[in-house]
């Protein structure tokens, strides 16, 4: 059959788009493919201090940047969902939710993950009318107002400190009574006369009125006493689900629904790579993403050479 592409790059976060800089560099025709805007995590990200060289830049100019880069060797961009990859041997197929099929030598699936929900009724029905799991994008429609953030990770608190901008309170909700964030973050929230911390409770209901968020009810996990707080806008920050569905009919997830790949990126399946979040790894960082999608990109170079699928 006629192969599009050398590499499919599924996926245009930092992981995907450093594979497009390596991929193209090394003389190989590419795509990434991505169904929202490029940089995954990165544009929900209102603050950056960990990327080396820079001390301070945004998710999103950061984000910019990077795609620029993955972009100004060749690298094609395309908007889709992809709904599965199917494996033909030398060659793979992509196929995306509108029907569209691409075809390569090599596929890298660079997804990231999706948040967490908290499982709560109506959730899906109030989801932006009051429950938003990205502050930098909504963060602006909570001027003057109380909003409520459940978490205690980097990822809560960072969040919570940029909306501390618009909101006239912030609340940070906790199950325990430490965070798990860095050091540096927690002293931030500490100094933030804005931030209020409730401890040892968990959401256990949404409040609305006319369709919207009004309030959350949370339960105290020591007493089982329910209280209900005002709020205008809650922001679960509790975690991420790995997103591998285009490949979760093969034997290459672990029990968690992590990409396994070994330390050339490669699945157990020939021509199959995975990179950044979306594997199975001890940290999932912009610089751990990077660094999985310049090796995956180098890997599939010698991979295509040592096959011979052209």
């Amino acid at each position: 059959m006629d192969v599009q592409y050398d590499v499919i790059i599924v996926g245009a976060g930092p992981a995907g788009m450093t594979a497009a800089v390596y991929a193209t560099r090394a003389g190989m025709k590419a795509m990434m493919l991505e169904p929202e805007a490029p940089g995954g995590k990165l544009v929900k990200t209102f603050e950056i201090c960990n990327w080396p060289g820079v001390k301070e830049i945004s998710g999103v100019d950061l984000a910019m940047q990077m795609f620029d880069h993955s972009t100004s060797y060749g690298c094609e961009y395309q908007y889709g969902k992809v709904m599965k990859v199917e494996d033909e041997g030398n060659v793979k197929k992509v196929v995306c939710e509108d029907g569209t099929v691409y075809s390569s030598y090599a596929v890298i699936l660079a997804t990231g993950s999706v948040e967490k929900k908290l499982g709560l009724a109506n959730e899906e029905r109030l989801t932006g009318r009051g429950i938003s799991y990205c502050a930098v994008c909504d963060g602006a429609f909570y001027k003057d107002k109380v909003v409520t953030v459940i978490g205690g990770g980097n990822s809560a608190l960072e969040e919570a400190l940029y909306l501390t901008q618009f909101a006239s309170k912030v609340r940070i909700v906790i199950r325990r009574d430490v965070f798990r964030a860095e050091p540096h973050v927690q002293e931030m929230v500490a100094k933030n006369p804005k931030i209020e911390v409730v401890k040892h409770h968990i959401p256990i209901e949404y409040v609305e009125e006319d369709g919207k968020v009004t309030g959350i009810v949370l339960k105290n996990v020591t007493s089982n006493e329910m209280s209900t707080y005002d709020t205008a806008g809650v922001f679960p920050y509790i975690g991420s689900i790995p997103a591998t569905q285009a490949v979760a009919h093969f034997p290459i997830i672990d029990q968690d629904g992590y990409l396994v790949v070994n330390e050339k990126m490669e699945t157990a399946i020939p021509g199959l790579y995975g990179a950044g979040d979306v594997c199975a790894k001890v940290l999932r960082q912009i610089v751990t993403a990077v660094s999985d999608g310049s090796i995956a990109a180098q890997q599939i170079f010698h991979y295509i050479q040592d096959c011979k699928c052209k």
